[in-house]
Order: C-alpha cells, then sequence, then structure tokens
C-alpha cells in the first residue's frame, strides 16, 4: 500500500507491523545482560571489561548520520527485513564465544545491524503515524520494550535447557520471523523526495540547541538506566539473589517500561512533550533512591514503578526530533540515535568503572545523584504537542 494517501491518518497496521519488527530484533539484543553472570565466570571478566561489550556495541552508531543520509534514499523496508536476521544470528552465537575477543567481534556485528535497523525504522514510523506521532513512537518503542521483557525470560531458559553453549538453537525462530517481515513488509511503499532543499550541514547548525538540551536530559540518566537495566542481573546475583530472581526483575522494570513507554508518547501528545519530561526527569531519581533503600520485599513493587517513568522518555523524545520539519529526515533521527548511544556507552562505562573501584552499593547511589541532573535541561525546551 502506498503511505502517502491519508498522510494525516495513523495507520494502525502498518505502525504495528513496524512495532513487531522492532519486537523481533531487540528480543536477541536483550540477552546479554541476564547471561553476564554466566560470561563473566566463564571469561573470568572484571565490571569493566563487560562495559566495554556495550561499548563496542555501540561503536557502529557513531556512523549512524551518515547510514542517516544514505537512508534518505533508500528503500526503508529492505533494511527493516534483514536486520532482525543477522541480529539473531549475531546473539544466538555469544553464548559459545570461546574468548573476549571473539565476544567483541560478534558484538560489533550486532551493533551494525542495530544501527541500521533504529536509524530507519522511526522515520517510517513518522510516515505511517499521520498527525499522531507521539502514538506512533509509543506503539513502536512498546516492541522494543517488550522485546526486553520476554528477551531474558527466553535466554535464561535456553540456558537452563541447553547450557550457555547451546543458544545457537534460537537462530531458526529468526529465519522463521524474518520470513514473515518479508511477508508483512513487501507491500509498504514509502515514496521519497530526491531533492534536497538543505545541506547536511545547514540541517544540523539549526538543531544544535535542540540537540545540546537532549543531550544534558540523556546525559545524567544515561548511568542510572545503564544501573537498572544492562547491570542489574550482575548487581542482584552480587548480593546473593538467583540467576532467575535476577532475571524476574530485569523483566519486570522492561514490562513496567513497556506500559510507560506506550502511553507517554500518547499523554505527550496532549500534554506537550516538555511538561511530559519534566514530570519523567524529577520523579525517576527520586524512584531510584527508594529502590537503593528499600527492604528486598518490596524492591518489586518500586521497580514496577520506576520502570514506567524510566523508559517513558524515550517516546516523548523520539517525537521531539522527529516533529522537525525537514526534507532530511532520516539524518535527523539518526543524529539522535548516535547521541543516544554515544551517551548510553559513556554511562555504561561509568557504572563498570565504578563498580570496579567502589562496589555496586555506592555506584548506584552514585548514579541516583546524577540523574537529577536531567531536570533544568528540560526547562529550556520549547512546550510543543
Amino acid at each position: 500500500m502506498n503511505i502517502d494517501k491519508n498522510k494525516e491518518k495513523f495507520q494502525f497496521g502498518n505502525v504495528l507491523s513496524i512495532s513487531i519488527a522492532h519486537f523481533v530484533h531487540d528480543v536477541y539484543t536483550s540477552f546479554l545482560a541476564p547471561i553476564l553472570p554466566l560470561i563473566i565466570d566463564k571469561l573470568s571478566l572484571t565490571y569493566s571489561m563487560v562495559s566495554f561489550l556495550k561499548v563496542v556495541q555501540s561503536i557502529p552508531s557513531l556512523v549512524n548520520p551518515f547510514i542517516g543520509l544514505l537512508a534518505d534514499r533508500l528503500r526503508l523496508r529492505y533494511l527493516i527485513i534483514v536486520t532482525p536476521f543477522i541480529t539473531t544470528v549475531a546473539m544466538s552465537l555469544v553464548g559459545i564465544a570461546p574468548s573476549y575477543i571473539v565476544l567483541l567481534v560478534i558484538l560489533f556485528v550486532v551493533g551494525i545491524s542495530s544501527t541500521f535497523f533504529h536509524v530507519p525504522t522511526p522515520v517510517l514510523v513518522r510516515k505511517v503515524s499521520g498527525s499522531q506521532i507521539g502514538k506512533g513512537m509509543s506503539f513502536f518503542m512498546v516492541g522494543g520494550e517488550i522485546a526486553r521483557t520476554i528477551g531474558p525470560i527466553i535466554i535464561t531458559a535456553a540456558v537452563s535447557l541447553w547450557g550457555l553453549e547451546g543458544t545457537y538453537r534460537l537462530i531458526p525462530f529468526g529465519f522463521l520471523t524474518t520470513i514473515y517481515l518479508y511477508y508483512k513488509f513487501r507491500n509498504i511503499s514509502v515514496s521519497k523526495s530526491t531533492t534536497k532543499e538543505n545541506g547536511a550541514w545547514q540541517t544540523v547548525r539549526k538543531l544544535v540547541p535542540f540537540f545540546a538540551i537532549v543531550s544534558g536530559i540523556m546525559f545524567f540518566r544515561a548511568s542510572m538506566k545503564s544501573a537498572m537495566t544492562f547491570f542489574l542481573p550482575t548487581y542482584l546475583t552480587s548480593a546473593g539473589d538467583t540467576e532467575w530472581i535476577a532475571t524476574i526483575a530485569l523483566s519486570v522494570i522492561q514490562l513496567s517500561g513497556t506500559t510507560g513507554t506506550f502511553f507517554a508518547g500518547t499523554i505527550s501528545d496532549k500534554i506537550g512533550r516538555k511538561t511530559s519530561l519534566m514530570l519523567i526527569t524529577a520523579i525517576t531519581p527520586f524512584l531510584m533512591w527508594l529502590f537503593i533503600f528499600v527492604p528486598t520485599e518490596f524492591k518489586f513493587p518500586v521497580l514496577i514503578i520506576m520502570g514506567f517513568f524510566m523508559f517513558a522518555s524515550t517516546p516523548v523524545l523520539l517525537a521531539m526530533v522527529n516533529e522537525h520539519k525537514t526534507d532530511r529526515p532520516a539524518f535527523i533521527n539518526s543524529i539522535y540515535m548516535a547521541i543516544n548511544f554515544a551517551i548510553g556507552s559513556i554511562g555504561v562505562m561509568v557504572v563498570g568503572f565504578l563498580g570496579d573501584k567502589y562496589g555496586f552499593d555506592l555506584t548506584y547511589k552514585i548514579t541516583a545523584f546524577l540523574a537529577f541532573g536531567s531536570f533544568p535541561f528540560t526547562l529550556f525546551l520549547k512546550n510543543s504537542k
């Protein structure tokens, strides 16, 4: 179908298909965090070495702007169809990696695939969401959040059944889903204009103040988010919890994050992006402190509330990025993704370094304190809907 018709209409079927693609891709990328304790034992890794795994996976995101320029001239559906399968194969081989170097190579391949997937997909969401961009971004992000809820359970069950080195058996599922995605996307047509009114650098210069504010918001939240997602299973198992308890905790915060992601974009369509981000950045650090200090039996209820607010910022920020009137939508989105992944890598490295030096208890307190720094940046945003 041609999505240029009824531009203002929210095309539920197309939005849902893109969200499913996001789900398939991110189910497999969510495999790493739950099995980190096993990988640490197998390869004798420090927390800093573990952090570097995430950095290597994020390195390809630094070329996001170039991919964005390319994506503005490509048929986006082919990238969405192919990259989930590449990610599926690579992530299913993580368990059999015989050395740290091989593991780095595998994750670098995953990073390349992930980059080619995440740059064009929000642009396509924007095109099929009509005037409800926030709602479209919520649907898109829900696919990823549900994946990160179910993914840890899938990989933990797979390891329980086949062992760490038997996870390659998950590859066929990725192949089948790729066939499904081809069937769903083969009729989606995106008419693209080849005329570019402004050069890339002119486009960037106009948005420097906006991206500076967004960078500030993400920077002070990055360590907190890394601590509560990437390192959460490792933190809990180091405190004496079982691998299943740690996996369930990660799934709980991700599932709650799915709810926050789903409602945040739609709510921001109504009350404004700025107001939404002010509430999110003000509340989340307090919930982090609460998680640190409450007794064990109350940590899961706190995780439920915290997940809602911690992940809610992403669809709001994506909506703000994709609301800008530009003839280079993929390029603009790619800049945001590059900043997001780069700052996320810094956050992971900070947590890993602090964890090695001071232990996780103090590290979590430091990240909770840093998260308060995001709120002042939201005051400089324009309140758009």
